[in-house]
């Protein structure tokens, strides 16, 4: 039965307009963006299926074209709208960010950060570059690399904090197909790059690991 069929109270949009987007479920919201079904499907049955397909919305969301494109009645458009959403999501936690003190909003650093490595299947290294007062310059992915593996360069890294005036920076790296505890070799990084920056004056407040909805903070764990 088309949405449009159901009674009022029921349909997602009318539900979300009532009671606010967070008495939807995963479904529901995605359903709204889909706004319309298939042939024997409406939006939400679709959406739920999407979801199970992918096995979560951080996997969906991670889908490039040709994965997107290979579920009956997705393709370019959905996958340009779905792409340009999570766009504004990170935009709009980054702009947040910036307009406080980083240190004092750890929340909007785990909130952004969770979206920025959302659905990524290869490891990416990003740095937040941060001036004297501990406000957000800048954040860019510097490196990545394989499932498994990338290569930092402690000296790319100076090189970009110092192009940027940074007085300090914050590490984040995912791991895509694990936990987010640091590896032993997470840890001799991090020296390496305290180490090099030190040598510029430039201090490495935290590093984070992200994995799924799941954030490790070295400096929470007294790792630094």
């Amino acid at each position: 039965m088309p949405i449009l069929d159901w009674p009022q109270e029921k349909r997602p949009r009318e539900r979300l307009i009532r009671e606010g987007a967070q008495a939807l479920s995963e479904a529901e919201l995605l359903a709204i963006f889909l706004r319309t079904g298939v042939t024997g499907k409406d939006a939400v049955t679709l959406a739920r299926e999407l979801i199970q397909h992918f096995g979560s919305l951080q996997k969906l969301f991670g889908a490039n074209l040709e994965e997107f494109s290979l579920v009956h009645g997705m393709g370019p458009a959905k996958f340009a709208q779905l792409q340009a959403v999570m766009e504004l999501a990170r935009r709009a936690l980054l702009e947040e960010i910036r307009q406080g003190v980083v240190l004092g909003s750890p929340r909007a650093v785990k909130d952004y950060l969770r979206v920025a490595f959302a659905g990524k299947s290869f490891e990416s290294f990003h740095v937040l570059f941060l001036d004297v007062k501990n406000r957000l310059i800048d954040s860019r992915e510097l490196f990545r690399g394989t499932l498994t593996h990338t290569s930092v360069y402690p000296r790319e890294v100076v090189k970009e904090a110092l192009a940027r005036n940074a007085a300090s920076v914050m590490l984040a790296h995912n791991h895509p197909s694990g936990t987010p505890d640091p590896s032993e070799s997470d840890l001799l990084l991090t020296r390496a790059l305290m180490q090099a920056l030190a040598l510029v004056e430039i201090r490495v407040l935290d590093h984070f690991v992200v994995a799924g909805h799941q954030v490790h903070s070295f400096a929470e764990h007294g790792q630094l």
